[in-house]
């Protein structure tokens, strides 16, 4: 059974080029440990809610995006192992990428992936 990462972000507007290179690299580090696919996306049609929504639950400011952004693995044990590989790969260090956006008000899960089809 699959695993999934999901990530739900505030990027200043103005950081979109900067993000994306970010999460180019950010990807490759994934990949070359065990993940099976990254999807990235900036949002477009994220309306504020009135009790709960994407841009309430990370503070997300005039002046910014949400990013959603998922993590595929072929299982929790690879997703575990990978993550200790990834928090030790010098790519990751911030000073070789650092985050354009403030890493305080990430939200991120690991999810069991569903089998629905």
């Amino acid at each position: 059974m699959s695993y999934m990462d999901g990530f739900v972000a505030a990027v200043p507007t103005a950081n979109k080029d900067k993000y994306i290179e970010h999460a180019k690299l950010t990807a490759l580090v994934f990949k070359d440990h065990g993940a099976l696919k990254i999807t990235e996306a900036w949002g477009d049609d994220v309306p504020e809610g009135e009790v709960t929504s994407f841009p309430m639950a990370v503070k997300c400011g005039e002046d910014e995006t949400v990013v959603f952004s998922s993590v595929v693995w072929p299982s929790k044990d690879v997703r575990d192992a990978g993550w200790q590989a990834i928090m030790q790969d010098a790519r990751m260090h911030p000073d070789n990428n650092p985050m354009p956006f403030d890493g305080k008000r990430l939200i991120y899960g690991g999810f069991q992936v569903l089998e629905t089809e």
